[in-house]
C-alpha cells in the first residue's frame, strides 16, 4: 500500500502516515461517522505513505547517498548542515517519480473533486508526546494537479531542510530511520483561521482553553506574522472568560497556486474575529477532540463559508 484515503486511517498508522496523516484519519473516523458524516468538520483526504518515500528512495539509490551526506553533518557547524541540506535536496528534487505511484496519486485527487489541495510533510517520528516536528517540515497550499506532484517531492525533501537535520541531531532521532509521509487535503480557503489549545498554555490550567483566531488562511498565526485574537473559554461551565482582539492590518489569501499577503478591509481591522456563539462552538468540538485523545491537544482549525474544519490535531508537548 502506497497511498490511503484518511477514512482509512487511525491514531495506530503513524509508522506509515505520520503523525498528521494518522491525526486526521483518526479525527475522520470519529468526528465524521453516523449522523456527523453531512457535518463533517475534517476536510477529505488521503496520505502518501511512507512507504512511497521509501519506494521512490530504493529505486533511485539515492537512500545511500543521503545517509552518506547526513553523516557529514558537523552539528555545531551551521555551513556543514545547510551544504548537506542542499545537497540532500537536490539529490531528491532531481531524481524521477515512480510513475505507479504518481498515477495513483493524481487518480486519487481527481478523486476528492477539489480544485485545490494543501499538500503537508508528516514526519513518521512526529508529534509524540516527548516530540514536536511541527513547524520543522513544509506545507504547500492551494496547489492544483498541475503542480501537485512537485509539491510532493518538495515534502520528502523538506525532512532534510537545515532545521529539520538540526532538530533530528537535537532529539538524538539521527540513528533511527524517520521517513515522511505527505498529507493531501482538500483545501479550505479560510476567512478566518486559527488555533486551539485545550488546556491553557501559559497558566497550565486544565479548566481552560484558549482559542487564537485571525483573518485569511492560519499560515499568518502559525508563521508569526499577525497578532491573533485570544479567547479563553471555561470548559467546565462553557463560557467565555476573556476575549482580547487584536487589530489585523494584514492576511494571507489564496493567490492562483500559491498564497499572498492582503490588507484587511478597515472596518474589519479592529473587530473580533470570531462571534460569541461561533467561539462556544469551536470550543465544544475540540474539547470532544481532548476527550477523544485524552490528553491535552493543539488543534488548527479553517472557519469557510460559516462552517468550522479541523485540519489538524497533535498532543502539546510543553506542559510540565
Amino acid at each position: 500500500m502506497y497511498i490511503k484515503d484518511f477514512k482509512k486511517l487511525s491514531k495506530k498508522d503513524t509508522g506509515i502516515a505520520g503523525g498528521k496523516g494518522a491525526s486526521l484519519g483518526e479525527m475522520t473516523l470519529r468526528l465524521c461517522s453516523g449522523q456527523a458524516r453531512r457535518h463533517c468538520p475534517v476536510p477529505p483526504g488521503f496520505v502518501v505513505l511512507a512507504q512511497s518515500f521509501d519506494k521512490f528512495l530504493g529505486e533511485t539509490d539515492i537512500g545511500i547517498e543521503i545517509e552518506a551526506q547526513l553523516h557529514k553533518v558537523k552539528i555545531k557547524d551551521i555551513n556543514s548542515i545547510e551544504k548537506v541540506s542542499e545537497k540532500i535536496s537536490k539529490l531528491i528534487l532531481n531524481a524521477e517519480f515512480p510513475k505507479d505511484i504518481a498515477k495513483k496519486i493524481l487518480s486519487e485527487f481527481t478523486k476528492l473533486k477539489a480544485k485545490y489541495v494543501a499538500v503537508r510533510s508528516s514526519a513518521t517520528a512526529e508529534d509524540s508526546s516527548t516530540a514536536s516536528w511541527a513547524g520543522e517540515l513544509e506545507s504547500y497550499l492551494n496547489t492544483s494537479k498541475e503542480n501537485l506532484l512537485e509539491n510532493v517531492k518538495k515534502c520528502w525533501a523538506s525532512l532534510f531542510t537545515p532545521r529539520a537535520i538540526f532538530y533530528r541531531f537535537e532529539k538524538k532521532l539521527h540513528k533511527q530511520k524517520i521517513s515522511v509521509a505527505v498529507v493531501v487535503q482538500k483545501m479550505v480557503q479560510a476567512e478566518i483561521s486559527g488555533i486551539c489549545f485545550t488546556v491553557h498554555p501559559v497558566t497550565e490550567d486544565y479548566d481552560q482553553m484558549v482559542i487564537e483566531a485571525g483573518y485569511g488562511l492560519g499560515e499568518a498565526i502559525v508563521g508569526g506574522k499577525i497578532t491573533p485574537d485570544t479567547y479563553v473559554i471555561h470548559k467546565i461551565n462553557k463560557n467565555i472568560l476573556d476575549s482580547n482582539i487584536s487589530k489585523q492590518e494584514m492576511m494571507i489569501v489564496r493567490n492562483g497556486n500559491g498564497v499572498k499577503e492582503t490588507i484587511v478591509p478597515k472596518a474589519k481591522q479592529e473587530k473580533q474575529k470570531l462571534s460569541d456563539k461561533h467561539i462556544l462552538q469551536l470550543a465544544k468540538i475540540c474539547q470532544n477532540i481532548e476527550k477523544h485523545y485524552k490528553k491535552p491537544q493543539d488543534i488548527e482549525w479553517a472557519f469557510e463559508k460559516n462552517n468550522f474544519y479541523i485540519v489538524q490535531s497533535r498532543p502539546i508537548t510543553t506542559l510540565n
